[in-house]
């Protein structure tokens, strides 16, 4: 890629992060389409990801830029995100196959994505394993901090040489934290651990009324009190100012070493 474009857009990125104008009118539009459940909208491939489309843009570009062999996810919902990452993966093996000029057998793809769910609801099983990239996905059902799914998931990314994990669970400080303790040890450097709905810091106290996190008890303080011990991880900043609307500021760590 040019290199004076790249320039440009660092310089773009930059200056948007520190646009105090931005960053209050990101703040209102997060807070009201929070309330409106826009994530609830969109799907990937056919089934419903609860994600914001700028989030699952990063996700791609982080996916493709790190080519992981084993992303791990906790929180699978109705299956979207278990699709889109398995997708990328397919066109990370594409991508390889052409590279190497060899024929590609989607069969024999090393390349996973591994879902952890205190809950899979049956329907949801079904359609994700039904899909046309199931043969990429395995499901554990239980709970992500759980001692035997995370020994389940441990031995698992032994076999793996490159990682990523995804942590869009249960999202109070204790969980949050507990599952950064349980897998962020297996993210590989140069990768990401990403940590979404860190954005719950920073929304109003009466904003999630029924559920059990809020401001100080979501996320994104156990972000903060996990790199207090945590030096190898840093947040990479750069996306989120490059984003603007994203559910995961500070939630976007880099494993550095």
């Amino acid at each position: 890629m040019n290199q004076s474009f790249l320039s440009e857009v660092q310089q773009i990125t930059a200056a948007n992060g520190a646009s105090e104008t931005l960053a209050a009118a990101t703040r209102q539009w997060m807070e009201e389409s929070i309330r409106a459940r826009y994530s609830y909208c969109f799907r990937w491939l056919g089934r419903p990801v609860i994600q914001y489309p700028q989030d699952m843009a990063a996700m791609q570009e982080l996916i493709w830029a790190v080519r992981p062999d084993l992303i791990i996810e906790t929180g699978i919902a109705h299956g979207g995100s278990l699709i889109l990452s398995a997708s990328m993966l397919a066109m990370l093996d594409m991508s390889d196959a052409i590279t190497e000029g060899r024929t590609l057998d989607p069969a024999k793809s090393e390349r996973l994505v591994l879902g952890v769910d205190i809950d899979i609801r049956a329907h949801n099983r079904a359609a994700i394993e039904s899909h046309p990239m199931a043969s990429r996905i395995r499901m554990i059902q239980g709970s992500s901090i759980a001692e035997d799914v995370v020994a389940q998931v441990r031995e698992l990314a032994k076999g793996f040489k490159r990682v990523m994990a995804c942590l869009d669970s249960n999202h109070t400080h204790d969980h949050v934290l507990a599952e950064l303790q349980a897998y962020a040890q297996l993210v590989t450097p140069g990768s990401y651990c990403v940590v979404f709905d860190t954005v719950v810091e920073d929304m109003p106290a009466d904003m999630f009324p029924d559920r059990p996190w809020a401001p100080g008890n979501n996320p994104k303080t156990a972000v903060w009190e996990f790199l207090k011990s945590h030096p190898q991880f840093e947040i990479d900043r750069d996306i989120q100012h490059k984003l603007l609307l994203t559910v995961a500021p500070d939630g976007w760590l880099r494993r550095v070493r």
